[in-house]
């Protein structure tokens, strides 16, 4: 089966100013990388054999860049969004897009394994998977409980523990059906969308590696950590 994965790529990485003034986002370096050669390299070691970029801000680097995948062994092409579509819009651009395939944001840096999440989606009757991932968030600050300005319970610097989307997804042709033609349309209304219609959204919970560039905490951490990880990753 052909294995075809859609990069989103159009970001303006406004949280990672002022790193992204220069590049855009999906370039900028991780080791001796841009994040975004990062993730193909993975994708093309683990059977993918088409990628495509969704592609707007500072478009014309990243297609320069990449060109047409020879250098990777694998297929690219590219999706050029004229206004911002948000995270799902740019899906309805694409032709020619298989029943079942990989979505994932263009920032990622993380170990998981692409070809058994995208399998585990085809053994499943899901219109999406969602692959998430268990973060803690750190308040660094003393947390008063109150009651009629009285208080009533006191808590230092409190960790709560979310389970989040890793930006990584596996997508099913119908789901296409519930995103409109040229609007801007978020992954959070289509999950809105998916579950008022009683769709089958999945949820793997992946306990690795997982760093969002588009963090600067975490692209900190990622130039950090690198090194040390790009033999599990890059499988060099």
């Amino acid at each position: 089966m052909k294995k075809q994965a859609v990069i989103l790529c159009g970001g303006k990485g406004k949280r990672l100013r002022p790193y992204t003034i220069v590049l855009p986002k999906p370039l900028m370096p991780v080791g001796e990388y841009p994040i975004l050669e990062v993730i193909i390299r993975q994708l093309a070691l683990q059977g993918f054999d088409q990628i495509t970029l969704a592609v707007n801000h500072q478009a014309e680097l990243i297609t320069a860049f990449f060109g047409d995948g020879s250098k990777w062994n694998i297929n690219i092409n590219y999706s050029l969004e004229d206004e911002p579509l948000g995270t799902m819009g740019p899906l309805k651009l694409i032709k020619d897009i298989p029943e079942h395939f990989l979505v994932m944001n263009g920032d990622i840096l993380t170990d998981l394994p692409f070809r058994q999440f995208f399998e585990t989606h085809l053994h499943q009757s899901a219109t999406f998977t969602i692959c998430s991932h268990e973060r803690k968030d750190k308040i660094d600050y003393g947390v008063l409980d109150t009651e009629a300005g009285r208080l009533t319970g006191f808590r230092e610097k409190p960790e709560t523990t979310y389970e989040v989307s890793m930006g990584i997804y596996m997508v099913s042709r119908a789901a296409l059906e519930k995103i409109p033609v040229n609007q801007a349309f978020g992954f959070d209304q289509l999950m809105l969308q998916l579950l008022k219609e009683k769709e089958t959204v999945r949820v793997e919970k992946y306990n690795g590696l997982w760093l969002d560039i588009g963090r600067p905490d975490d692209y900190l951490e990622a130039i950090e950590k690198f090194d040390q990880l790009k033999d599990k990753i890059l499988y060099v």
